[in-house]
């Protein structure tokens, strides 16, 4: 059943519609994201079914009793006259298990004055309440949310009106965490987080019990989080409208894709159709064939009357289930043949999906082999070393990706490779033949009070006419060429850092946060140039989706040094997902060495000898896992190195997760261990667990 229903809503600011007919709902489980192009009304969607915004048309119906809570993208307001510390503000969401605690209290002091029977029996009535309630898990749970959400302890007692305004947002998330909604509304919330506090959300959120509704740019987040995409994204000019996917980002994208080559190959297949039958009418209408062309012309103003109605695919779509103009039900007069051929020439082509950049960043120069060269480096400042760096290299057309915790000092290793700051010590040289090209988070090279046009003269003299072309490959079209830097949007900046940055020939391109405050559609333009890059690229970001498709290489920040990794960012999180699980893998190996069999004695027998129940060691040739190949057993050829179990029948090569040994299959003959011969009563006896040897019980001497 769903919790939240929207039907046919619309709004729109004076004469500016944002969005119309949007219709969807929420089921209890859903875990949906709401995307689309900055500007197109994401916002004031969420605030609509929030209940926070009264739109301008159609409705919204919530489930009975139902929790909401929203997180705005900037909360700077949200606790204004407030003078809780962070810690004290996560405490107002447990303010009734407080209450409870003051109670029992109080009865623990009575007790403690007149002991009676039925106060006992209240007192324990109270706590089993309170036990069920979380009672004593609420301070976990806030301690447990704070670090993840990257509040060390020395800052819990932080008043409210001290912090950021993204401190502020982190700890507004972190109360709606605690709050627990059905239906918990999320728009950005990833902003003002580093990568660890995003994983962290990532897997509470992954095991959130309500409904999820989030807005966010971070590709790989929603891939994680999201089984369902709303994309919100205008028609052909119009105002916006919503459709839904099933899936993921990654899902999306590719249904997304096969919907436009569908809309795009529809619009051409009708449009060569209906001009066919407009060449058909115009040969014959004034011929023999008269009655049958003016059938024709009045078919063809009934399809062009639906495509005005109902849309291209949809007309497509009645005609062939059969269905048409009947189902319309209305009348218009027959066009005439030149009215007709001319409706049919304005016919555009299907407007969903936005402008490409058809740009590839090409290369002037190339570089030397080794491109960038560390050794025995320390980076920061004199006053404050950030992080050394023992030995480094990038070579030409490597793809590395700068990743540490928020003040780790990414930034400044740039600063060190443009060569702004020297290294505190050792080297850090770059490769011959290398030009640097530089993308600023911030966009710093930019002037604010400079035109678009004039940011390209500044660079390169072209004619007015040049330029205008040049920056139409960018989306700079019309009169946008003339506009202030400082009135474009974050993606619009972005454009224009790309095709400065072009102008250049650089060969080695240091980006710096290139897809903050970029929407996705700017993202996904800004991931395909530089996928088509030829040249080396250094990159710092938290779009872990833009690092996941770029990065040949991972340099991690880590307690202080550089770690270098050649392997991609998914091999990256593999490889440091099985370092992490190594102890509790290394205890568990421990515990199941160590354990007793049912009759009390450990694997060993009493006193450590070979009892009951014992397995002994395997011979070294009996092992798994080892590259080389082993010395054969007597009796036995010695195999070529690297030899495979076929070749080697007497080696075991199979594992199980619960023994670690899977008994050899019965056509292979186990030769006699070499030095296993303590008594005549020595038997050999196979078992799917174990070594697949024990000694005889019925001697107790072995």
């Amino acid at each position: 059943m769903p919790i939240l229903t929207a039907t046919d809503l619309n709004h729109a600011y004076g004469a500016d519609e944002l969005f119309h007919e949007v219709s969807a709902s929420l089921e209890e489980r859903d875990r949906v994201a709401l995307v689309g192009p900055n500007g197109v009304g994401k916002t004031t969607l969420l605030l609509a079914l929030a209940g926070l915004l009264e739109p301008s048309g159609g409705a919204v119906e919530r489930a009975e009793g139902l929790t909401l809570g929203y997180l705005r993208q900037e909360a700077a307001l949200t606790f204004a006259g407030r003078e809780n510390s962070v810690y004290a503000e996560m405490l107002t969401v447990f303010a009734d298990l407080h209450r409870r605690e003051d109670e029992m209290a109080a009865l623990e002091q009575q007790m403690a004055a007149d002991y009676s029977p039925a106060l006992l029996e209240t007192y324990g009535r109270a706590q089993a309440e309170f036990e069920s309630a979380g009672g004593y898990q609420y301070g976990n749970e806030i301690k447990r949310v704070l670090l993840g959400l990257g509040f060390p302890p020395e800052e819990w007692e932080t008043p409210l009106l001290h912090l950021s305004g993204g401190q502020k947002t982190r700890v507004l998330l972190g109360r709606l965490l605690l709050e627990h909604p059905a239906l918990l509304i999320l728009d950005e919330p990833t902003n003002h987080l580093d990568i660890a506090a995003i994983e962290w959300l990532e897997n509470t959120l992954r095991r959130w019990e309500g409904a999820l509704l989030i807005v966010s740019h971070d590709r790989y987040f929603l891939n994680r989080v999201v089984n369902r995409i709303w994309e919100l994204a205008p028609e052909s000019g119009g105002p916006a409208e919503l459709k839904n996917y099933r899936g993921n980002y990654d899902a999306y994208v590719r249904q997304r894709q096969d919907a436009w080559e569908r809309a795009q190959r529809l619009y051409e297949e009708e449009k060569e159709r209906l001009a066919a039958e407009a060449e058909f009418i115009q040969r014959h209408i004034a011929g023999g064939q008269t009655d049958i062309a003016k059938g024709r012309l009045r078919q063809l103003t009934r399809d062009l009357a639906l495509i005005d109605q109902v849309g291209l695919a949809a007309m497509a779509e009645m005609r062939r289930g059969n269905r048409g103009w009947l189902e319309v039900g209305a009348r218009v007069r027959t066009l005439t043949i030149n009215e007709a051929v001319e409706r049919i020439r304005e016919l555009r082509p299907p407007g969903a999906r936005p402008p490409r950049l058809n740009i590839r960043l090409e290369t002037v120069e190339r570089s030397s082999r080794v491109v960038l060269r560390a050794k025995a480096a320390t980076i920061g400042y004199p006053e404050r070393p950030l992080f050394s760096v023992r030995q480094l290299k990038l070579e030409r057309g490597g793809r590395a990706a700068l990743l540490g915790p928020n003040g780790s000092g990414k930034s400044t290793f740039l600063r060190a490779v443009l060569g702004e700051i020297p290294p505190l010590d050792g080297e850090l040289i770059l490769g011959d033949g290398v030009q640097v090209g530089y993308f600023a988070q911030a966009h710093d090279q930019l002037d604010p009070a400079k035109r678009v046009i004039d940011e390209l003269w500044a660079r390169r003299r072209l004619s007015e006419t040049e330029a205008r072309r040049y920056l139409a490959h960018y989306l700079f079209r019309g009169d946008d060429v003339f506009k202030r830097v400082r009135e474009l949007s974050g993606g619009e900046r972005g454009r224009l850092a790309l095709a400065l940055l072009a102008l250049e020939g650089a060969n080695f391109l240091l980006l710096d946060e290139p897809t903050n405050h970029l929407d996705i559609p700017s993202q996904e333009v800004l991931q395909e140039v530089l996928e088509g890059f030829n040249g080396t690229i250094l990159l710092v970001s938290h779009d872990r989706y833009l690092v996941d498709r770029l990065a040949q290489h991972i340099w991690s920040i880590e307690d202080g040094e550089l770690l270098a990794f050649a392997a991609t960012y998914r091999e990256f999180l593999a490889l440091r997902g099985e370092e992490e699980g190594q102890g509790s893998r290394g205890a568990g190996e421990q515990g199941r060495e160590s354990a007793p069999w049912p009759d009390g004695r450990g694997l060993n027998g009493p006193g450590g000898g070979a009892g009951r129940g014992a397995i002994h060691p395997l011979a070294p040739w009996e092992r798994v896992g080892e590259r080389a190949a082993p010395p054969a057993p007597a009796g036995a050829a010695a195999p070529a190195a690297r030899t495979s179990a076929a070749a080697a029948p007497w080696r075991r090569n199979w594992k199980t997760p619960s023994t670690g040994w899977r008994a050899r299959p019965r056509r292979w003959k186990r030769p006699a261990p070499p030095t296993l011969s303590c008594c005549p009563n020595w038997k050999r006896n196979t078992l799917p667990r174990g070594s697949g040897w024990r000694s005889c019980w019925r001697s107790g001497n072995c």
